[in-house]
């Protein structure tokens, strides 16, 4: 694995514009639980419904809490998070487009994060229509309400049949799309490519794209090198010595 984290590190040196895409991998293995492990296959669209969080704004809350909140906020940000968090400050890493919608590489410290799925940052309130856009409103020890009307609030990206949510959806997945096709090296880790065929199309001819995945995945034809490994290894000996890491580690 050296000799594959020493050329990582090679590519990422000459690289212009590298960019992360990171999956449901890099959360789960570190306590992120599945939606449907917490409340069932048959029931999780119906939780995720802005119906239900009017009639139960706490059950909500204690779902989500289960699924998503703990590893955030009691858990904190995994060794993977934290490690692309320092090579953005670095200067080597442009950006981050992910699935997630936990908010942990913000709370890692990344600050040019696309989370096309959405996320817990950003908020609305069912009834007059607020938006909050911290994540923090859900670290209260209760369900958020809105400060205006005392009414529940939720995800936006959840009010599905919501207009809002859709141009959100729509907006975000733009902005994924555009950083995608302004790198020369992108870097994907913990995902099997949800929603790939979206923003990889968007890549440039000649743009290198690695994969970090100890198993096998449906993108392995697609990119150029795939290393099978832990990605927190990997990522140990790519930054392990490296004088452009030095002032930030």
């Amino acid at each position: 694995m050296r000799y594959e984290s020493s050329q990582l590190r090679e590519n990422m040196d000459k690289s212009s514009r590298t960019v992360a895409v990171t999956g449901a991998g890099i959360s789960y293995l570190y306590g992120m639980r599945r939606l449907k492990q917490s409340v069932g296959l048959m029931n999780s669209r119906q939780v995720l419904s802005p119906s239900f969080v009017r009639s139960n704004p706490d059950e909500f809350y204690r779902i989500v809490k289960t699924s998503f909140l703990d590893a955030t906020f009691v858990k904190g940000p995994s060794k993977v998070h934290k490690q692309l968090a320092t090579l953005e400050k670095c200067g080597l890493l442009y950006g981050i487009v992910t699935q997630n919608m936990d908010c942990l590489h913000t709370v890692a410290g990344s600050k040019n994060v696309v989370e096309f799925q959405g996320s817990f940052g950003d908020n609305i309130c069912l009834n007059c229509g607020t938006r909050y856009t911290d994540y923090k409103i859900w670290n209260q020890g209760h369900a958020p309400v809105c400060e205006k009307c005392g009414s529940p609030i939720m995800p936006t990206t959840f009010c599905r049949d919501n207009k809002l949510s859709e141009q959100i959806s729509k907006e975000s997945m733009k902005k994924a799309q555009e950083m995608i096709s302004e790198a020369d090296l992108v870097i994907i880790i913990g995902t099997t490519g949800f929603r790939s065929d979206e923003y990889l199309k968007k890549m440039r001819k000649g743009t290198t794209l690695v994969q970090i995945n100890p198993s096998e995945t449906p993108l392995d034809s697609v990119a150029d090198w795939n290393i099978r490994a832990d990605a927190g290894e990997v990522l140990d000996e790519v930054m392990n010595g490296w004088e452009k890491c030095e002032d930030v580690l």
